[in-house]
């Protein structure tokens, strides 16, 4: 599967347009995450524990696109966003959105 952040893919046409795919995920934080950060912040620097969550549910919400654009049958997602909100004190929602697409190489 193609995932780009571009409206077009170079070198490639597209056949069919199946429309938006999404996938997301909600996270909350760990009381142990939130101790060790609290150390960190008064240290300083990257706070990986919050990095690496974050990471995790980008991952997610990758996944979870790809998986509803493959069952429509894209082989490419164009025009890749992702976004997040505060659901709560403490939680995220992580969305990621594109658009499905089917694409073939052009021949030069």
């Amino acid at each position: 599967m193609l995932v780009v952040n571009t409206p077009n893919l170079p070198g490639y046409r597209v056949k069919q347009v199946y429309g938006l795919v999404k996938g997301n995920t909600t996270r909350a934080r760990f009381i142990g995450r939130d101790i060790i950060a609290g150390f960190k912040m008064i240290a300083g620097g990257e706070i990986s524990e919050y990095t690496e969550l974050l990471m995790d549910a980008r991952d997610q919400a990758l996944d979870q696109m790809v998986e509803e654009a493959e069952k429509l049958g894209a082989n490419a997602i164009l025009n890749v966003r992702f976004t997040t909100s505060a659901i709560a004190q403490g939680a995220s929602e992580i969305l990621v959105f594109g658009t499905a697409v089917a694409v073939e190489q052009e021949h030069m």
